[in-house]
């Protein structure tokens, strides 16, 4: 692709170099990008690596990998991929579109299977890109905007949840589903933050998680893919399910003996501090969405005229 465009610079590229490419050339290059970029995310289903990174790492290794890398692969695939071979995007978009609509299905069905709540977390962020990869397949300036809030609102509530996952584990000593339960009457504060975080990423309207999956839902309609974007909704329905099933399983009924040999107690300052930026901006975000989308609102409608 360098080869034939005769540059290396990614602003020429976009600007205009890279759809003067063949349209092979632009098709392989965007495959290829797609795949590493992919693998990065991580999207499906080249996913594979992800639940056990996320299970091995420490919490803050967990909230760094959710928060942030992960980012590159999506922020990757939209600004590079697209931007550079926007024929080959265009041709490959009905793929991605069913990858995406498999991709949350397919990881919010496994939610409701695991019994670790790092593994829970980390399987939810499958699902959670897949609403991010079809607002970029959408190829629409809504589809693009829907892309970027949610990439910025999952690094936020995913890692808000990362953070509470351990400190559940370094409190009660395990992870495990069926060794926890009575939370709220151990460490009700714990307890409500983590039910907070929950609905938030389930995609509440007036919280963060709700906008990209809603822009991505109606970018997937505008395009006339009715049957992406209602699948697309059906997924965010089986979200709510496995996030209200995690709040049963470890804040509800009577304390197991692992929840129960916690002294109640507060939040210690350093948990109020790290947490407390994350728990305003899923609000912010939830409630003011233009907060990132004007930022990307030119760059977004720039893109998508490319496609128009």
């Amino acid at each position: 692709m360098v080869a034939e465009a005769g540059t290396a610079d990614l602003v020429t590229l976009t600007g205009g170099r890279g759809g003067t490419l063949s349209h092979g050339t632009q098709l392989l290059a965007f495959v290829l990008l797609a795949i590493a970029f992919a693998v990065k995310s991580p999207l499906w289903p080249l996913h594979t690596w992800l639940p056990d990174a996320h299970t091995e790492a420490p919490t803050v290794g967990s909230v760094i990998l959710a928060g942030v890398l992960l980012k590159m692969g999506t922020y990757g695939l939209l600004r590079v991929g697209v931007g550079v071979a926007p024929d080959g995007a265009r041709r490959a978009a009905p793929v991605l579109a069913v990858l995406a609509v498999a991709a949350i299905i397919i990881g919010s069905l496994v939610c409701l299977a695991q019994t670790e709540v790092k593994r829970l977390i980390a399987y939810s962020s499958v699902g959670h890109m897949g609403f991010v990869l079809l607002g970029i397949a959408s190829l629409t300036a809504t589809g693009f905007q829907a892309a970027t809030i949610g990439n910025v609102a999952h690094g936020v509530i995913t890692g808000l949840l990362f953070f509470l996952a351990g400190a559940i584990k370094d409190r009660a000593h395990t992870g495990s589903l069926t060794e926890l339960g009575g939370l709220r009457e151990t460490a009700p504060g714990l307890a409500g933050l983590l039910g907070y975080a929950a609905i938030a990423s389930l995609g509440l309207p007036g919280l963060a998680g709700f906008w990209g999956e809603a822009f991505a839902v109606v970018a997937a309609l505008r395009r006339g893919w009715t049957v992406p974007g209602v699948l697309a909704a059906f997924g965010a329905l089986i979200a709510a399910a496995y996030f209200l099933r995690l709040l049963r399983r470890v804040t509800h009924g009577p304390p197991t003996p692992a929840v129960s040999r916690l002294a109640p107690a507060g939040l210690s300052g350093a948990e109020l501090l790290s947490w407390g930026p994350l728990v305003v901006l899923a609000l912010a975000l939830g409630l003011l969405p233009a907060l990132v989308v004007d930022l990307f609102a030119d760059a977004a409608r720039a893109l998508a005229g490319v496609f128009s």
